[in-house]
C-alpha cells in the first residue's frame, strides 16, 4: 500500500476584468476496493457565489462553480491523500470463455456494455491496426492480446506533450505516428472495440517513483479500461506500457473523452482578453518524500462565450 498526495493547481489570467461562467473540475479520485481518499481540499479563488459537488451520469464526483463580478485571475487549488493498494503481477482471474480471443459477453452483461462496444470513430485503417495484433489462427489468449496492443502503442508512436484543446482522431495519430497519452488512450479504445471488446476511459494521475520518467508523469493522465468478465474493468495504459492499477490514480471514467475533462468553463469578455493558463501538478510518495513528480496539465479547455 502506497500513501500519495496530490496537489494539482490551475490559474487563468486575463489582460482585463472578465466575467465568469459556470466551471465543473473532476479532481475527486475515485475510491474503490485499491483506493481509500484519506483527505481533500479545494480553495478557488476569487470565492465562488455557489459551489456544491455532484455525482455525473458515471459516477464520477464534479465540483461545480459560479461566480459573482469581474476578476482578471481565477485559481484552482487541490490537494488530495489517497492510500493506493499496487500488485506488482496482478492475477486477473478471467472467467473460463473469456481467457481466450474470441469470446461473446453473456446476455446479461452485455446490454449493460452497449455504449462501451459502440465504435465512435469507425475507420478502416483502425481495424486494419488492431487485426495486426491476432494471430493467423485468429484465436490468443486474452491478456496476451491486449499485452501486445498495450506494448506495440508504446513501441510504435512517439509521446508528445501538446497544450492545444481536443483529441486526435484514432487515424489521426497512425498517420502522424505521434501523440499525447489522450490520443493513444483514444487509439487503443477503438482498437479494443474494432475486435469487439467493451472499454472506457479514463483521467487521473499517474506516478512513477525512482529516476525513470513515465510519459505524463506527475501531470494529468489518461488510459482505458478494458472489460473482462471475471476481472471486470482492468487497466491499460499504452502511454507508459503498465497493466493494473500500479502507480495510476483514476478520477474520472466515461465513454468518450470529452465527457472526462478535469476542468472546464466560460469566461464573459473578448477572446484578446484570456492571456492563458497555467496548470502544475505534484504528486508526492508520503512515505519517501523525496519522490515527487512536477508537470503540466494535458487536458487544456477553456472557451470565452
Amino acid at each position: 500500500m502506497r500513501r500519495l498526495s496530490v496537489q494539482h493547481t490551475t490559474v487563468y489570467r486575463y489582460a482585463e476584468p472578465v466575467g465568469l461562467g459556470e466551471h465543473r473540475l473532476m479532481c475527486r479520485p475515485r475510491e474503490s476496493h485499491d483506493l481509500r481518499l484519506i483527505k481533500t481540499r479545494l480553495a478557488i479563488a476569487p470565492q465562488p457565489k455557489d459551489l456544491h459537488w455532484l455525482h455525473d451520469v458515471f459516477d464520477n464526483s464534479v465540483a461545480v462553480a459560479t461566480f459573482s463580478g469581474e476578476t482578471a485571475e481565477l485559481r484552482f487549488d487541490s490537494e488530495v491523500t489517497i492510500e493506493l493498494t499496487e500488485t506488482a503481477l496482478p492475477d486477473y482471474r478471467l472467467e473460463t470463455e473469456a481467457r481466450t480471443f474470441p469470446f461473446a459477453y453473456s446476455p446479461d452483461e452485455r446490454p449493460e456494455l452497449e455504449r462501451a462496444l459502440e465504435r465512435r470513430h469507425p475507420a478502416v485503417e483502425v481495424d486494419r491496426w488492431a487485426a495486426r495484433f491476432l494471430p493467423a489462427s485468429g484465436s490468443q489468449d486474452t491478456m496476451s492480446l491486449l499485452h501486445a496492443m498495450t506494448v506495440g502503442i508504446h513501441e510504435q508512436f512517439i509521446y508528445s506533450r501538446r497544450t492545444e484543446r481536443g483529441i486526435q482522431t484514432p487515424s489521426e495519430t497512425l498517420q502522424r505516428g505521434r501523440g499525447t497519452c489522450r490520443d493513444f488512450a483514444l487509439l487503443m479504445m477503438e482498437g479494443v472495440r474494432a475486435l469487439g471488446l467493451a472499454a472506457r476511459f479514463v483521467s487521473g494521475y499517474v506516478f512513477v517513483p525512482g529516476p525513470a520518467l513515465a510519459a505524463g508523469q506527475g501531470s494529468t493522465h489518461a488510459w482505458l479500461q478494458v472489460y473482462l468478465p471475471g476481472a471486470g474493468w482492468v487497466d491499460f495504459d499504452p502511454t507508459n506500457r503498465i497493466i493494473g492499477t500500479r502507480n495510476l490514480i483514476r478520477v474520472a471514467v466515461a465513454w468518450d473523452p470529452a465527457h472526462v475533462l478535469p476542468l472546464w468553463g466560460t469566461f464573459t469578455g473578448s477572446r484578446s482578453s484570456y492571456l492563458g493558463m497555467e496548470v502544475t501538478v505534484r504528486v508526492v510518495d508520503e512515505t519517501h518524500p523525496s519522490r515527487r513528480t512536477v508537470d503540466e496539465e494535458d487536458f487544456p479547455s477553456y472557451s470565452p462565450t
